[in-house]
């Protein structure tokens, strides 16, 4: 039984506020000091006040952009992640979900091995096998494209474990049920399998389009055509100017604008995901 202590529930809300307060106050900054001109970080001081730049400052970033930093304007760039997102949270699923359908429903020589050496991939990220996947890219003829950007970060053995891991889950009788009825292996994966992973693939789907579109080293070593620069590398390249001073209230202005997309995605399929979740319980 838990107890009700005043003391206890005081000391919950004070740690939760804290904690709240830590994880929030580096978005506000960003937010003030996308309001105000350039010449108020001439002092080296954020200002903690609104300021009454605000419409100049989104409209340059997402017109003309920052010439001196060579990134092209904010609206192509955040084009550019989106679709990076998209395609990665998107192909991983699709590739996951077929893979774990073949290796937990057909019966085929090295079955087990094929999973593990999957499931071993988990120990290699891109960082480690950038190199060599750089490599393939360039012999490929990939660089500056979008299939440069995306192709190499579709595969995931994560994805691959979980979907797996749901089918496990799912009686052998609804297989045979489906079989008797006349359903053929894609009619079963795609009437019965699909809709009962949705819960799953609209977490995965959060997941991974977060993950796609904070990717920052796979698309700096790839992208030297300023039309192919993704939102993340942008903002890093409007920092690190040379021989001039950054202008932070365009930087910041980026910042802001570059968290809308992942804050959408997940509010938008945060609702999907507790249907989904009510919709299992019943």
């Amino acid at each position: 039984m838990v107890e009700h202590r005043p003391f206890l529930n005081v000391l919950t809300h004070v740690v939760l506020i804290l904690g709240v307060a830590v994880v929030t106050f580096p978005v506000y900054l960003a937010l003030i000091a996308s309001t105000h001109p350039s010449t108020a970080f001439s002092s080296g001081v954020i200002p903690l006040l609104p300021g009454n730049q605000a419409g100049a400052n989104y409209a340059a970033m997402m017109g003309q952009g920052i010439s001196s930093s060579g990134a092209p304007p904010l609206g192509l760039m955040m084009t550019n992640s989106l679709i990076m997102a998209l395609v990665i949270a998107l192909g991983k699923i699709a590739i996951s979900i077929t893979s774990a359908f073949a290796i937990v429903y057909f019966r085929f020589p090295f079955r087990q091995l094929a999973f593990w050496i999957i499931f071993i991939t988990l120990m290699l990220p891109v960082e480690v096998r950038i190199v060599p996947t750089f490599e393939v890219v360039a012999d490929l003829g990939m660089l500056n494209s979008y299939a440069g950007l995306t192709v190499p970060l579709i595969a995931s053995a994560t994805a691959t474990f979980l979907f797996r891991q749901v089918f496990l889950t799912i009686p052998d009788e609804l297989m045979e049920a489906a079989r008797i009825d006349g359903a053929g292996p894609m009619k079963f994966f795609r009437d019965i399998l699909i809709p009962l992973s949705r819960t799953n693939m609209a977490a995965l789907f959060v997941i991974l389009f977060i993950y796609g579109w904070n990717q920052y080293l796979w698309p700096l070593l790839v992208t030297t055509d300023a039309r192919y620069y993704t939102v993340v590398a942008g903002i890093k390249r409007m920092a690190d100017v040379a021989d001039a001073v950054p202008q932070w209230n365009y930087v910041m202005t980026a910042v802001v604008l570059a968290m809308l997309p992942p804050v959408l995605v997940v509010i938008a399929m945060q609702r999907l995901f507790v249907k989904g979740l009510i919709e299992a319980e019943k």
